[in-house]
């Protein structure tokens, strides 16, 4: 459960510092944002610097939802066989830090600024935009801290992202569904074929994926590619028991046998994800892989904020969750059905522009008492959503309400939820925003 930091400076003062950050501001100034898919840029770039990502193992981690969490677990695991390790993660919750986790900590304020100066020459000679300068900085980092493992997320996709320059142990993509469909493909299959670009030839490649025509191409593709292909089993739903604190599984391992596992991600997807991990590290060759007592207490102790998380603040329950498309809403639903959580429900949702509010919100509204929606402040001016528009077209059988202010409908959504719970969700804007507001320090542990 996150530790409650002692709040300073007014609520918009803490607020400027989620993702208006000024480390970032300091670090990368003039940075253009937005997609720019291709990987010369990062290559050449990488190249200039003596390959830093070669200087370390990686495992490389894609699919629409639940790839942090794998990449949170892989990491726990490793490091607790006594690996140094490194988790490269996006988008951060409440600081920049966040997205360079050295052994499960936010990387050193000083040490990111140290080699954020020791790179920023050649981010502007190959004109990287920001998400390619922050990989850079991050492979740079490791290879600097003396990492043995990378464990590295996926931004955006798969195949053109700027993490596929990595030569991984392993490949995953923990699923596929809708999200981003501007940018993959407005199809399943569109967008499978895109996160399936992480394949590479005769490198293990794992999947959770369970829709029989995304594994007939994942199938296909691997067979091309010569990527020798893991299909994981959904854990069966009497193998799974979720509680507010954490998830408890069985499931049997080609590698390690019955394994009973307890993890503090909360929720039945984080099951399949927990199983999808195991199944990577189970690829690892034995120079790797770890020992059966550290797979145990890796899992156990995994650290991912913001996903099903569950603390008490203010006098209220809160339930984070960053799900920001369809699957990811449904699956929040599942949890809620699951936990026994005080009453009444009231959802604080903050979606982007670009996402199918219009399928994500009537499930979640199903189970609410009361809803509000709100703009998260954190997010650009052209990827923001009409929140009076989505009251308007969604149908509801809850009472809905619109705040366009942010600090205020947290403080309208505390005010309703009084003795019960405030559910925040739709973006990790709305997520961090809230955290920041209250005080969380989502890796104070």
């Amino acid at each position: 459960m996150a530790r409650l930091s002692p709040e300073a400076g007014s609520t918009h003062e803490r607020l400027d510092r989620v993702f208006g950050d000024p480390l970032v501001d300091r670090l990368f100034p003039t940075l253009a944002t937005g997609v720019h898919f291709g990987l010369d840029r990062m290559e050449r770039a990488l190249r200039s610097l003596g390959d830093p990502h070669r200087a370390y193992e990686t495992i490389h981690v894609g699919g629409t939802n639940g790839k942090g969490s794998v990449t949170a677990t892989v990491g726990s695991v490793l490091r607790a066989s006594g690996r140094k390790t490194a988790c490269y993660t996006s988008p951060h919750l409440c600081s920049f830090r966040e997205r360079l986790l050295i052994d499960g900590r936010p990387i050193g304020e000083d040490e990111v600024e140290t080699y954020a100066d020791e790179v920023a020459e050649t981010i502007t000679r190959f004109g990287l935009p920001f998400f390619e300068a922050v990989t850079l900085l991050a492979m740079h980092a490791f290879a600097r801290e003396g990492v043995e493992v990378g464990v590295m997320e996926v931004g955006l996709g798969g195949r053109l992202d700027a993490t596929n320059v990595v030569r991984p142990r392993v490949s995953a993509v923990t699923n596929v569904a809708m999200d981003h469909s501007d940018y993959l493909g407005d199809t399943l299959v569109a967008i499978a074929r895109e996160k399936a670009g992480i394949m590479k030839p005769g490198i293990p490649f794992v999947t959770a994926e369970t829709a029989d025509e995304i594994l007939s191409l994942f199938r296909s593709l691997a067979g091309e590619v010569g990527a020798p292909i893991t299909v994981v089993p959904p854990v069966p739903g009497a193998d799974v028991e979720v509680s507010q604190d954490h998830t408890w599984l069985r499931l049997d391992s080609p590698t390690w046998g019955e394994l009973e596992l307890r993890t503090p991600l909360v929720g039945r997807h984080q099951a399949a994800n927990a199983a999808l991990s195991v199944a990577v590290l189970g690829q690892l060759d034995e120079d790797l892989r770890p020992g059966r007592d550290a797979l145990v207490r890796g899992v156990a102790e995994v650290v991912h904020p913001g996903r099903d998380e569950v603390l008490e603040a203010r006098g209220r329950t809160w339930l984070f969750d960053v799900a920001h498309n369809t699957a990811g809403i449904l699956s929040l639903v599942d949890t809620i059905d699951r936990l026994e959580l005080p009453r009444p429900l009231v959802a604080l949702v903050g979606v982007q522009g670009d996402k199918d509010w219009r399928t994500m919100l009537p499930a979640l509204f199903s189970r609410m008492d009361a809803a509000i929606l709100t703009q998260p402040p954190t997010v650009q001016p052209s990827r923001r959503w009409d929140p009076a528009t989505a009251a308007d077209q969604v149908e509801a059988l809850t009472v809905v309400r619109v705040v366009p202010d942010f600090v205020e409908a947290v403080r309208k959504a505390e005010e309703r939820a009084e003795g019960g719970t405030v559910v925040v969700t739709g973006s990790v804007h709305t997520v961090g925003s809230t955290m920041s507001l209250l005080g969380v320090d989502p890796y104070g542990r």
